[in-house]
C-alpha cells in the first residue's frame, strides 16, 4: 500500500505542531530558545553586521535543530527498547554529543563576534 501524501498546508501544520511540542515539553529546548532570544537581543543591541547575523542565526538553527533531533531519537529509542541497552545508550550519547559540540562551536563563534564589541563598550564607558 502506498502511503498517502500530505498537502503542503497539512505538512506545515504538522511541522508547527512539532515545534510547539518540542518547546513546550523539552527542558533543553526551553533553555536553548531562551538563550537564543538573549543572543538575538544582544545582536540587535550591538548592531552586528550581515555576516555576523548569518553566523548567529546559523548557530541558533543548528543547535536547536540538533536538539530537536536528539529529543526525537531519544523518544524513539525509549519506545524501541524501554530497558537499558548498550547500543541505545551509545545512540543517545552520540546524539547528545552532537548537540553539545554544536553548542561549543556556537559559543566560540559568539565570543568571536561579541567579545570585541563588549570590550569596546567598556572602553567607551571607562573613558
Amino acid at each position: 500500500m502506498e502511503p498517502t501524501k500530505q498537502n503542503f498546508l497539512a505538512a506545515l501544520k504538522n511541522a508547527f505542531a512539532g515545534l510547539r511540542l518540542f518547546f513546550k515539553q523539552e527542558r533543553n529546548g526551553q533553555i536553548q530558545i531562551s538563550i537564543s532570544v538573549i543572543v538575538i537581543l544582544a545582536s540587535e543591541y550591538f548592531d552586528i553586521n550581515t555576516s555576523e547575523w548569518i553566523a548567529i542565526l546559523g548557530c541558533i538553527a543548528l543547535v536547536l535543530s540538533l536538539e530537536m533531533l536528539n529529543s526525537a531519537l531519544e523518544k524513539l529509542s525509549d519506545m524501541v527498547e524501554p530497558n537499558y541497552h548498550l547500543t541505545i545508550k551509545a545512540i543517545k550519547d552520540i546524539c547528545a554529543g552532537s548537540v553539545f559540540w554544536s553548542a561549543i562551536i556556537s559559543v566560540i563563534i559568539g565570543a568571536i563576534i561579541f567579545v570585541p564589541k563588549i570590550k569596546m563598550l567598556f572602553m567607551v564607558t571607562i573613558h
